[in-house]
């Protein structure tokens, strides 16, 4: 039985949920269990920040090829081997830390599992398009909630597991078994086309060239500085807003970590309600009031020693910051032809942010505080704002 052409709207879109519920979860899970890898391979600091380098490295270098893998495997096939390839490595981080205590191995896993997860992220971002066009609805925002869904969930899950003293790799083993039937399960409703076409659509096989010409459109490079500006906002947002306000106002770390919470609320609220504020007002007015917000919130927290109104500011942060990246994905795959080259070149872009940004943060602030260092987020989310015009559909 052919599931991709029997499905009815709804099924591909919840078989999708489940999909990137899956890649978030699986992220989370080996990295809210770094303090147990470094113990397992009793490393120093600077050799875990190695170690998370390699992923970020590996995410993005599956990134840069993820188009032209879409293009010889399909969407589907593309989701669940690079899924499946994701969760190897999931599993082979406990492992490579824990039973056999190897820097090399847990190095090679770490790759598997970041370009497993990038491949299959971007594929999955196509499928989330070609779904938005199958229901005529603005729903990426609700794909890329349910990601952050399955983050939380893998950090809860982690914390659970380290409490109770289960290890790292029995741990991570169960979490691969448990995923990968689901994943192969829920890929039998996802497309097999390369391209955005419509539900199954008339597929539209794009070149090497054509999908290499994309690093050259204009509209394609604006939409990705719309996703590097948020993206970014986000990163420095999850890297060291709980730090700034513990050291830039003198808290807790407790009250860090809440003010980190705002940020994620407002995050998880701004992709859930985002949904609806898009069907009404458009992604274009969206986009520049959320970067209106990001900017709001951001300046509170940096400028603002009230808590009330500081941890107000975190909240507007996180609304403000929620969008950018999920709509910057729906506007790429506009035209179905070449949809994956133009997602995969926006998503390499914005994850570009997460390892640049919160560097360049950590130094900056090294020489004038972190709060202040903040100002540089600021000015790209400013221009974010000024980018968001060409997410405009092109038949508006």
């Amino acid at each position: 039985m052919n599931h991709a052409n029997s499905r009815t709207p709804t099924q591909w879109r919840n078989a999708l949920f489940v999909v990137f519920t899956i890649n978030g979860l699986g992220f989370s899970t080996w990295l809210a269990r770094v303090p147990a890898i470094r113990d397992g391979l009793d490393i120093s600091t600077a050799e875990v920040a190695a170690l998370l380098f390699t992923g970020a490295l590996g995410a993005v270098s599956g990134l840069v090829f993820s188009s032209h893998i879409i293009a010889w495997l399909g969407l589907r096939n593309t989701i669940l081997f690079f899924g499946l390839l994701g969760l190897l490595g999931l599993a082979g981080i406990g492992v490579g830390s824990a039973w056999v205590s190897s820097y090399a191995l847990t190095v090679i896993a770490i790759i598997m599992a970041g370009a497993g997860n990038g491949i299959a992220d971007v594929a999955m971002n196509v499928e989330g398009a070609t779904v938005e066009k199958a229901v005529n609805r603005n729903i990426m925002p609700w794909f890329h909630a349910y990601w952050s869904l399955g983050t939380v969930a893998g950090a809860g899950l982690s914390a659970l597991m380290s409490f109770l003293g289960v290890g790292i790799a029995p741990h991570t083993i169960v979490m691969a078994f448990i995923m990968a039937p689901t994943l192969w399960f829920v890929s039998r409703f996802m497309t097999s086309n390369p391209e955005a076409g419509g539900e199954d659509g008339v597929e539209q096989k794009s070149t090497l060239a054509d999908r290499l010409r994309v690093w050259k459109e204009p509209r394609t490079l604006a939409i990705g500085v719309i996703a590097l500006g948020m993206a970014f906002a986000e990163g420095s947002a999850n890297d060291w807003l709980a730090l700034a306000i513990v050291d830039g106002r003198d808290q807790t770390n407790a009250v860090g970590a809440l003010w980190f919470g705002f940020f994620t609320v407002g995050m998880m609220a701004g992709r859930i309600g985002g949904v609806y504020l898009l069907d009404r007002f458009g992604r274009v007015p969206v986009l520049q009031g959320s970067a209106a917000m990001a900017i709001a919130g951001l300046t509170l927290v940096i400028l603002v020693e009230q808590p009330l109104l500081s941890g107000v500011g975190a909240l507007m942060w996180g609304l403000g910051s929620s969008l950018g990246f999920p709509v910057g994905m729906s506007a790429a795959a506009d035209n179905p032809h070449g949809s994956a080259a133009r997602v995969s070149a926006v998503a390499t872009v914005a994850y570009g942010a997460f390892l640049i940004g919160p560097p360049l943060i950590g130094g900056l602030g090294e020489s004038i505080g972190i709060l202040a260092a903040l100002w540089v987020v600021v000015g790209v989310i400013i221009l974010a704002f000024f980018a968001a015009p060409a997410a405009k559909p092109p038949a508006d």
